[in-house]
């Protein structure tokens, strides 16, 4: 399955990581530039189930494709969802039906920081995409 083009961006950035401190203050970057989620959007409806953050999700569909955006207060857990969010935005619903988090999360060398309990949350968010997607 191809990559989207900002995929492709995280790949190349994480891939000239040296080690751990680097990925992980690219990771807070990544964080940073996630766009604010507008406080009407951080409702009840919107709140993933499954995380131990507070995860607020919308997507939306344009031309067959679809836009995901997300909130999260935990420094980390932003960037997470920044990197999961430039996975699969752009992607057709068949198309994230597709998605390999754990994969995703090894190609760019964070599989092994990710504890249980983010994993487990991180994939309540790609759930909750795939609900939204699938109607």
């Amino acid at each position: 399955m191809s990559l989207p083009a900002e995929a492709h961006v995280a790949l190349d950035s994480f891939k000239q990581c040296a080690g751990w401190e680097s990925r992980a203050r690219l990771l807070m970057q990544w964080g940073q530039r996630l766009p604010a989620l507008p406080e009407t959007k951080k409702t009840d409806a919107n709140l993933v189930q499954g995380c131990e953050s507070l995860v607020w999700l919308v997507g939306e569909l344009k031309d067959g494709h679809w836009q995901f955006a997300a909130s999260t207060d935990a420094r980390l857990i932003r960037g997470l969802v920044a990197l999961l969010l430039a996975r699969v935005n752009g992607l057709s619903a068949e198309q994230l039906v597709q998605v390999d988090l754990p994969g995703w999360f090894e190609q760019l060398g964070l599989s092994r920081q990710l504890s249980p309990s983010r994993s487990n949350g991180l994939n309540a968010v790609l759930v909750r995409m795939r609900e939204l997607a699938l109607g």
